[in-house]
C-alpha cells in the first residue's frame, strides 16, 4: 500500500475547475484554459504523502523554480505566465502558485545524473550500467561520473514508483526527434544548474524535469532545480562511498526508518505523523537550499 495518508478534499475557487491532485501541487484551470499550480507544503517520502505538513515548502519549492526559471531562460522558454493568484482564491495561495500555459506534455520523468546514488546505485551495483549506459569500474555510493548521464523514467502515479527506462525505450515511445530534443535540454540544464550550485558550494548530484510542447517548441514545466526534484549536497562534506547528507527529505527519511517512528516500512500500514523537530529542521533544511542558491534571504 501507498498513496495519501489522508487526501485532502480540493478548495472550490469561483472560475476555477479542480483537475487534479498530487502529492504537492493542486492543479486548476481557469476560464482562458491556462492551468493555475498550487504548490502545498505536503511532505512525501516512500511513496506515501504524509499527514504532516512542513510550513513554507510549497512556496520555498515555488520561488525557486522561479529563480531557477530565470537562470536558464536563455537555454529553453518555460511555461509560468504570471504569479497572480486568482481572483477569489485563499490569501494563503500567495507566492505559492503558478499560472502557466497548458502545454502537450511529455509522459517521460527527464532525469539527469552527474553523480552516482539512489536507483542509479542500485543498477550500477547489478550491472555497471545505469539506464543501460555502460560505467566504469570502482565507483561507489557518491561518486562524481565522468560526465553527466541522461537516465529517464517512466511517470508513476501518486503512490507508485517511477521506473527507469533506456533511451531507446523512450525514443519508441515518444519518437527519436522528441527523445533527442528530451536529452539535449536535460543534460544543457543540469550542466546549468550544477555549475551555478558548485559556485555556491552545492553540489547537484542528480535532478528531473518535466517538459512539454507548446506548439512545435519544448517548453519545461512544473517545477525545475528544487530539494523536492534534486539533490543537492553541500560540497563541503562530500565524500563518496556512502551516503550523503541532503538538502531535502533527509531529516524525515531518517526518522521515518528509525525505532522511534514504530513504523515498519514493509507493513501496508501508513506512516505516522511527524514530531515538531523533524518538521522543524526539515523547514529549515528547504530554506537553507534556497537561500543558498539564490544569495537571498527567506521572508
Amino acid at each position: 500500500m501507498s498513496g495519501f495518508v489522508e487526501k485532502p478534499e480540493p478548495l472550490e475557487v469561483p472560475g476555477l475547475v479542480h483537475l487534479h491532485t498530487g502529492k504537492v501541487r493542486e492543479l486548476y484551470q481557469n476560464e482562458a484554459g491556462d492551468l493555475v499550480m498550487v504548490a502545498s507544503d505536503r511532505m512525501s517520502a516512500f511513496d506515501w504523502v504524509l499527514p504532516t505538513e512542513i510550513p513554507d515548502k510549497g512556496r520555498v519549492l515555488t520561488q525557486l523554480s522561479l529563480w531557477w526559471f530565470d537562470q536558464i531562460a536563455d537555454l529553453l522558454p518555460n511555461h509560468v505566465l504570471s504569479t497572480d493568484v486568482p481572483e477569489g482564491a485563499p490569501a494563503e495561495w500567495a507566492g505559492r502558485t503558478l499560472v502557466c500555459k497548458s502545454l502537450r506534455m511529455v509522459p517521460v520523468e527527464a532525469v539527469a545524473r552527474g553523480y552516482l546514488t539512489g536507483s542509479g546505485l542500485v543498477e550500477y551495483n547489478d550491472s555497471r550500467t545505469v539506464c543501460g549506459l555502460a560505467l566504469p569500474e570502482g565507483l561507489t555510493d557518491g561518486s562524481e561520473l565522468p560526465a553527466p548521464i541522461f537516465t529517464p523514467a517512466t511517470k508513476a502515479a501518486v503512490g507508485e514508483h517511477d521506473e527507469n527506462v533506456s533511451y531507446e525505450e523512450v525514443a519508441r515511445q515518444v519518437g527519436a526527434d522528441t527523445a533527442a530534443q528530451l536529452r539535449q535540454a536535460t543534460l544543457a540544464v543540469y550542466s546549468r544548474g550544477r555549475d551555478i550550485a558548485r559556485d555556491r558550494g552545492i553540489i547537484l548530484a542528480d535532478t528531473k524535469f518535466e517538459f512539454g510542447f507548446d506548439g512545435d517548441t519544448l517548453v519545461i514545466a512544473d517545477e525545475v532545480l528544487t530539494p523536492d526534484s534534486s539533490r543537492f549536497w553541500p560540497a563541503e562534506q562530500w565524500e563518496p562511498g556512502h551516503a550523503q547528507p541532503s538538502y531535502d527529505k533527509q531529516f524525515v527519511r531518517d526518522w521515518l526508518t528509525s525505532p522511534g517512528s514504530g513504523w515498519d516500512r514493509k507493513s501496508e500500514q501508513p506512516p505516522p505523523a511527524l514530531p515538531q523537530e523533524v518538521v522543524d529542521r526539515t523547514r529549515a533544511k528547504y530554506i537553507e537550499a534556497f537561500e543558498r542558491l539564490t544569495g537571498t534571504s527567506w521572508s
